[in-house]
């Protein structure tokens, strides 16, 4: 990208930019640049028509909504996970909008976790979101495994990513199941998921991963990849809103397994209402669903799903890359002097889609950004990540966000805060 750190170069990348009629889908406030997309996406007005349009077939149908009215509540979720399939690389059998992020890891690791003999550890790493872990922990303990000893973390090398080799070397002989995360909350890194699957495969171990930091903003190819499982939130980058109905995807070899939890809703459709007491499960990942799905919680993806249709994840993810080069481009170029680190990969398939800076001070940096209205995300101990997300921000809100962190710095105003997080960070 040419290093043109002026307002009027940002200007122009938006007049070029494919995408930038979407922006005026979402409800964007006055004078605020939110940054933080990668933690909650902001709602758009195709979403929340979504959402009005379900809530209005409870109002006039009743029960009878059910069957009845432009998005019958039986099939919904069959609905959404054909939507929302060409994201993941799946088919739409193999994909179900169900639960949230750990409930259905926790239906996973109990569906596709089966010690046997040496095989009882579960693999996972020391930089994935800790639900993930107490998730694989208390499998463990049902299991009556110590966590202590039978959850093996690959550790890092630098505080901030992970080497794959180093994964790979940690597929012993006494391994179960894998878990890991397709791109690390903290610094970003995309872990090379074809890499990993294959050497897994090779060691005769099933593998899955977390893809609540990639899904809606990278392309993803499961099944090409042979990833065994998958699951996933669609309140970040898919901006399903918060609490949104996660989602999971099982590869269809795996089909006829037994679902570890089972509910009623796991049934095969045609013999749900039969009510018998043996269940048959549905013969997808349709299976893994275990109560009565979350309607409200589930409609503003439909009107999200669209625009990503729309839109397509290629040139998603094509103007992700333009935004986070850009946003690096200007702190290497403003910043210079003011102590902060990228730690996040720069190469493009390393890295995801958002910056993560590292500062002494980031607690009440992250505080004085949003007095001056930017909305940008802490974690601890030290890191501030930004993301730009490719619907709705632009290469001015990415020009001016540089620019109030460079005024912020320069007038030291975040030292009337402390540099601690508050309740939420």
């Amino acid at each position: 990208m040419q290093r043109d750190a002026t307002l009027e170069y940002a200007k122009k990348l938006d007049e070029q930019d494919a995408l930038k009629s979407y922006r005026d889908e979402f409800y964007l406030q006055p004078d605020i640049i939110y940054m933080d997309g990668n933690s909650l996406g902001l709602l758009s007005k195709r979403a929340e028509q979504s959402l009005l349009s379900l809530l209005d077939s409870w109002k006039k149908y009743g029960i009878d909504g059910w069957t009845q009215g432009e998005h019958p509540w039986f099939y919904f979720a069959d609905t959404l996970s054909e939507m929302c399939s060409p994201l993941v690389g799946a088919s739409k059998e193999e994909v179900i909008i169900t639960g949230s992020t750990t409930s259905n890891l926790h239906q996973l690791i109990a569906s596709f976790y089966h010690p046997n003999g040496a095989r009882t550890k579960i693999l996972a790493d020391e930089l994935t979101f800790p639900s993930d872990l107490y998730a694989i922990s208390s499998q463990l303990s049902l299991h009556g495994y110590d966590p202590e000893e039978h959850m093996v973390l690959v550790k890092s090398r630098d505080g901030d990513t992970l080497n794959e080799a180093d994964i790979i070397e940690a597929m012993t002989d006494d391994v179960a199941l894998i878990v890991l995360p397709s791109v690390l909350y903290r610094s970003g890194q995309i872990l090379q998921i074809k890499e990993l699957t294959k050497a897994a495969h090779e060691r005769n171990i099933l593998i899955g991963f977390d893809l609540c930091h990639s899904i809606g903003s990278i392309p993803h190819q499961l099944d090409d990849w042979e990833v065994d499982f998958a699951f996933w939130c669609n309140y970040k980058h898919l901006n399903g809103g918060p609490g949104a109905v996660g989602g999971l995807y099982v590869n269809q070899k795996h089909f006829g397994r037994k679902p570890g939890l089972a509910g009623w809703f796991g049934s095969d459709k045609e013999k749900q209402f039969d009510l018998s007491i043996q269940m048959t499960p549905a013969p997808d990942a349709s299976a893994y669903q275990i109560g009565t799905p979350s309607i409200l919680s589930a409609a503003p993806l439909f009107g999200s799903l669209e625009m990503f249709a729309e839109a397509g994840i290629d040139r998603i993810r094509e103007k992700s890359l333009k935004l986070t080069d850009y946003m690096t481009l200007l702190i290497e170029e403003e910043l210079r002097g003011y102590q902060f680190t990228i730690e996040n990969p720069k190469e493009h398939n390393r890295r995801g889609a958002h910056i993560y800076l590292v500062h002494e001070e980031a607690a009440r940096i992250c505080k004085a950004l949003k007095e001056y209205q930017v909305i940008p995300d802490f974690r601890s101990p030290n890191g501030i990540r930004l993301a730009p997300v490719a619907l709705y921000n632009s290469f001015e809100d990415v020009w001016k966000t540089v620019q109030i962190l460079k005024e912020i710095m320069k007038e030291e105003s975040y030292k009337k805060f402390e540099n601690k997080r508050d309740v939420i960070a």
